[in-house]
């Protein structure tokens, strides 16, 4: 099964899928603040600007939900397929640490470390890494942002 865009998913969910417009908006709180609002589930996000620049670091940084997103994104996606084949990734975790490039500000690496149950079939790892690593917010990094995945099963 080809990896690219939604066929990894298999021809059926590529068949279903469509890719609706999610709408959010972003209210400016004042003091470097602001409320993210996804609009379909009304669920909210509050940022702040961080330490390094000019803010207090209060909550995430808009920069740090990149890295949430893809952290996000690669165990959803990685879930989706585990699932539909009958594989448990209950306990799995990952860790993620960005880190910056000073001139032009914008986001240098973001390394994850993956964590999934040593009882996921040794034959079948490398078919949920190649998930992963195709995941959408992955796919859609520029590609000079240093977007290694490590994978560690326990």
């Amino acid at each position: 099964m080809a990896l690219g865009g939604a066929l990894w998913f298999g021809p059926a969910w590529k068949m279903r899928y469509s890719a609706p417009m999610v709408k959010m908006s972003v209210v400016y709180e004042g003091k470097l603040h602001c409320n993210l609002i996804h609009e379909p589930s009304h669920s909210e996000i509050a940022t702040d600007a961080p330490l390094d620049n000019q803010g207090k670091g209060e909550k995430f940084s808009p920069t740090d939900l990149v890295g949430a997103a893809l952290g996000s994104c690669v165990m959803t996606t990685m879930a989706i397929v585990a699932e539909r084949d009958g594989v448990s990734m209950a306990g799995a975790r990952a860790e993620l640490e960005k880190e910056m490039n000073p001139q032009p500000r914008r986001i240098r690496s973001l390394r994850m470390k993956i964590t999934l149950p040593a009882t996921i079939p040794a034959d079948y790892r490398k078919k949920l890494e190649r998930v992963a690593e195709h995941c959408p917010v992955h796919a859609s990094l520029h590609p000079d942002v240093d977007a290694g995945l490590t994978f560690v099963y326990v």
